[in-house]
């Protein structure tokens, strides 16, 4: 939560004091993004048989993320539409019980197997 103070003169030379609040919210997301949906889903597969989520996203994903597919802390309003929207319905999991979309999330990327780890 952030509070910002914003002070101003009016037309009559009297000091007004305004203010804002900004909620910022922060997302520690893991995905795995696959170009093609075929392969997304196979990587579903994978999590759903019991693989750990970090270990399907070194092996399937193709970006920046193969490391386990951790993008670190996001904010709201950094991602895409349609991933931060699932990544903000997502409830917090962790590698060893994930909660993650199911059907993958289409973007202009591709398609994205996301987790939520922590929120704040």
């Amino acid at each position: 939560l952030l509070t910002k103070f914003f002070a101003r003169l009016c037309d009559a030379g009297k000091l007004i004091i305004e203010f804002a609040v900004v909620v910022i919210f922060l997302f520690q997301v893991r995905h795995i993004l696959c170009e093609k949906q075929s392969k997304c889903l196979e990587a579903l597969e994978k999590i759903k048989g019991g693989m750990k989520f970090n270990e399907v996203a070194a092996q399937y994903s193709e970006d920046k993320a193969r490391s386990g597919g951790d993008l670190g802390w996001m904010t709201r309003g950094s991602m895409v539409g349609p991933f931060q929207d699932a990544a903000f319905a997502l409830p917090t999991s962790s590698l060893a019980n994930p909660v993650y979309t199911d059907p993958p999330v289409k973007t202009k990327f591709g398609y994205h197997i996301i987790m939520v780890e922590g929120k704040k």
